[in-house]
């Protein structure tokens, strides 16, 4: 005799944890090419990091920017940790993740802020901020990428969220070395090369791998046979 059982309960956090993956790089970037449209002045994309939009009396709508990406990008996290096969260790990709999103937190709390002359500064820890996300984020995806390579489903993301990765974090020291610090030899172009890191490096990996979850969220309940 077959009998055929259907595992009714369908992923639907993961769907959900997924959308929120799509959303979070989205909504922030679509945030800032919106704001930067409005402001006038000395502000340069290719001169000012993102940050920069904070120092200035509107800066709280990219305060609310950072913090909305961070609870998507927690969110994305949690879905993505169990929507993979689990391994040993296989929690530090998406914890990293989360740190990435603390990054993003730490950024609303600790704002830069505008000196008399005008120009952005950090008064303290928004540096912190800066650090946390893009590192963590880098290391996350480098990480994924080990889980993805044991996980059918996931394989063929593998090598391309690891590259990605490595980019990011080659990103992160050229950042943090060269163009970040006043007088560093890139500062001239620090927010080009930061704009560059997330929305060529790390933004399309994170959409990517939320899209590979909402696939297979959307699968088919599995059906056993006994």
């Amino acid at each position: 005799m077959v009998t055929t059982s259907v595992r009714v309960s369908r992923p639907d956090f993961q769907r959900w944890a997924a959308r929120a993956g799509v959303a979070g790089p989205v909504l922030f970037t679509a945030g800032f090419f919106v704001q930067e449209a409005f402001r006038q002045g000395d502000y340069s994309r290719i001169a000012d990091p993102i940050s920069a939009l904070e120092a200035d009396p509107r800066g709280w709508i990219q305060q609310l920017n950072f913090v909305a990406f961070a609870v998507l990008l927690t969110i994305f996290a949690i879905g993505l940790h169990r929507g993979i096969a689990k391994t040993r260790y296989g929690w530090a990709g998406p914890a990293l993740l989360g740190v990435a999103a603390v990054g993003l937190i730490l950024a609303a709390v600790f704002p830069l802020r505008e000196d008399p002359a005008g120009e952005p500064y950090d008064p303290g820890h928004h540096v912190i901020a800066g650090v946390t996300f893009f590192s963590c984020s880098a290391l996350a995806l480098v990480v994924l990428s080990h889980r993805f390579a044991a996980d059918p489903r996931w394989r063929g993301l593998a090598r391309y969220v690891g590259v990605a990765g490595i980019l990011g974090l080659g990103c992160f020291v050229l950042l943090g070395r060269f163009a970040m610090p006043g007088g560093a030899p890139l500062h001239e172009v620090a927010g080009l090369l930061q704009r560059m890191t997330v929305l060529a490096v790390t933004f399309p990996a994170l959409v990517a791998i939320a899209l590979r979850l909402r696939r297979l969220a959307c699968r088919p309940p599995a059906l056993t046979r006994s």
